[in-house]
């Protein structure tokens, strides 16, 4: 039997649309075809640089907010950093973002703390933009189910 990888889910849901994409993100995630992928969910505020240091994997969700992440996703960035800046080099990650406009800012921001990390970007940022639309849940489903699959097949 293959050895449990972690996948690690760091997710700020401050509202019902959003909490809606956490929720399709760890049911992707959590698919009955994925057996040896133990998966844990943490909103930011909660999350820290010891589920960062446990985990195989990392999916980060946010909000845009004033063309920038989250604070609590910030607030975890800044929690986060040095305690697993020499730690979690390649640490694979990917990343949705919950944006009213374009999302450029908050992209920008998490590309620029995760080069610093040398966290390796194993897909393209999933950016759900404008008025929300229910496909955002299954873009987001995919997105969980793409990254335990690839954790589960021993891809990342």
């Amino acid at each position: 039997m293959a050895d449990t990888k972690r996948l690690l889910i760091v997710a700020n849901a401050p509202s019902p649309n959003t909490l809606k994409l956490r929720d399709a993100v760890l049911q992707g995630a959590s698919h009955d075809d994925i057996e040896n992928v133990e998966v844990t969910v943490r909103a930011p505020l909660e999350a820290g640089p010891e589920d960062v240091l446990a985990c195989d994997a990392i999916i980060l969700g946010t909000t845009e907010n004033l063309g920038y992440m989250s604070g609590a996703l910030k607030d975890f960035f800044d929690r986060s950093y040095y305690p697993c800046l020499e730690k979690t080099q390649g640490l694979p990650f990917a990343y949705y973002i919950r944006a009213g406009h374009d999302g450029t800012g908050t992209h920008r921001a998490i590309e620029s703390i995760t080069t610093g990390l040398r966290w390796r970007r194993i897909q393209d940022p999933l950016i759900c933009r404008g008025e929300f639309q229910n496909g955002f849940e299954d873009q987001c489903q995919e997105l969980g189910l793409y990254v335990a699959a690839s954790l589960d097949a021993g891809l990342i």
